[in-house]
């Protein structure tokens, strides 16, 4: 893939796969987070890594694991954004989940396995739109065939009286709904119904899975009820659209094909794993759980097969990525046997102030730009200085060091503050041209300069 195809696949809507190369995934993953340099380089090369995995022989592909990593730096310096940011390139299955949703099998809370029965609904997700994307000109063939039948009906008093016939009629209603000239007509259809009731007997936590698969069960079972409704063109074309969608699409292809990619493609972002570290040697209370969490995990991560309502599905191959603070932890805290599953290491530093000056300026969908966007909607114009952020800056920095740090997310507290009164009185600035200088955000934010040791209070 050589530069321009590059830019044309990162500027797509659709996600660009995992057949770019490192350095082009680096520079995705830059247009949205400021430094981290190692761990953008790291998962660069994971994902790669999956696309050579994908090019072997059967045989070959067999011997090569994952090499999973453990991202490790304080809150707020990207770790998040690094997953947010991969989930939307990759057309893979990809979750990212926290570990403190967990609990050791047999307490109540959700266990480890529903991680890859998640994943596997990602994937099947993505499969259907395909499948979608597919059978949709014929699915609108149909849909449009059904609703030319409905119109017929509603209207074959009125093609009587004309004696227009059959096939005439059919070819003038086609033409009038192509114009769009027929969409707020009220016509009457008959439509798909759903089986009657619902199933609610599972209510306690960590069994919903259990009751939406039994749910799903006796739809396919028990009858349906059509039903007869009286709805517009416009309505009733989407109705028929999506009845027809799913009367064509394969879905024990898409189980399998989604089954296939959770396997050989499936990533799982594994954060808040440093909240599930034993940092005592009580040998009770939390800790226990916190183990019992682990030890849950550690087959998923070395390799184990999940029931899921698609099918089996093997763990071996999908990519863990753990991401922690490890503020009150360490990663040796972590089970020995779990340690080892996340041979690559990468450490996120804390951002500093000229790192926060460049997080307000440089991303594509950094804070100011959100705002700016944001009261256009109203007509109003925000200007901001070169002053105004690196004052903001400042004080995010200054607040972030004498109360609790909480990195890159202190500027959309500090920025909100700024804003306050604009955004509240937008509506009434309409065709304005509001410029926000470091005098203005001094003034915004006095009670905080002049006292910081409030700052906890106030941000």
């Amino acid at each position: 893939m050589g530069p321009t195809s590059m830019a044309a696949n990162l500027e797509r809507t659709e996600p660009a796969g995992f057949d770019l190369k490192p350095r082009e995934i680096v520079e995705y993953l830059s247009r949205y987070i400021v430094g981290q340099e190692e761990a953008k380089r790291a998962v660069a090369i994971a994902i790669r890594n999956r696309w050579r995995r994908l090019q072997l022989s059967d045989k070959e592909r067999a011997e090569v694991t994952p090499k999973n990593i453990l991202m490790i730096g304080p809150t707020g310096v990207g770790k998040t954004e690094i997953a947010r940011r991969l989930a939307r390139l990759l057309n893979a299955p990809f979750l990212k989940i926290e570990a403190t949703k967990f609990t050791e099998v047999g307490y109540v809370g959700r266990d480890v396995e529903s991680i890859i029965r998640d994943l596997v609904e990602v994937a099947v997700g993505i499969v259907r739109e395909e499948e979608i994307r597919r059978v949709e000109d014929e699915a609108q063939q149909r849909a449009e065939n059904r609703l030319i039948d409905a119109l017929l009906g509603t209207a074959s008093g009125e093609f009587a009286e004309r004696g227009t016939t059959s096939t005439s009629a059919r070819e003038q209603m086609r033409d009038l709904l192509r114009r769009g000239v027929l969409e707020e007509r009220r016509v009457q259809i008959r439509v798909s119904g759903t089986f009657p009731g619902g199933v609610h007997v599972f209510p306690l936590a960590g069994m919903e899975q259990l009751e939406m698969d039994l749910s799903n069960m006796l739809e396919r079972i028990l009858p349906k009820r059509p039903e007869v409704r009286e709805v517009t063109v416009r309505e009733a074309r989407q109705i028929f659209l999506e009845e027809e969608r799913e009367k064509l699409i394969d879905k024990n292809r898409i189980s399998e094909e989604a089954v296939r990619r959770t396997e050989e493609t499936g990533i799982v972002f594994l954060d808040e794993l440093d909240k599930i570290c034993a940092t005592g040697r009580s040998g009770h209370g939390p800790d226990v759980s916190r183990e019992g969490v682990q030890r849950d995990l550690l087959p998923l991560v070395e390799g184990t097969t999940v029931n899921t309502r698609h099918g089996p599905v093997r763990t071996d191959y999908i990519l863990f990525i753990g991401a922690g603070a490890f503020h009150h932890a360490k990663p040796s805290d972590l089970m020995p046997e779990l340690q080892g599953r996340f041979p690559i290491r990468v450490e996120l530093s804390a951002l500093t102030r000229d790192d926060f000056l460049r997080i307000l300026r440089e991303p594509e969908s950094s804070i100011i730009r959100q705002y700016e966007m944001l009261l256009r909607t109203e007509d109003v114009e925000l200007e901001f200085t070169d002053d105004a952020l690196e004052t903001i800056a400042d004080i995010a920095y200054q607040v972030n060091q004498t109360s609790q740090n909480i990195g890159a997310r202190r500027l959309h507290t500090v920025v909100e503050r700024v804003l306050e009164e604009v955004s509240f009185h937008a509506p009434d600035l309409a065709g304005q041209r509001i410029r926000v200088d470091a005098s203005y955000v001094r003034k915004q934010l006095e009670d905080i300069v002049k006292q910081e040791d409030l700052s906890h209070f106030v941000l």
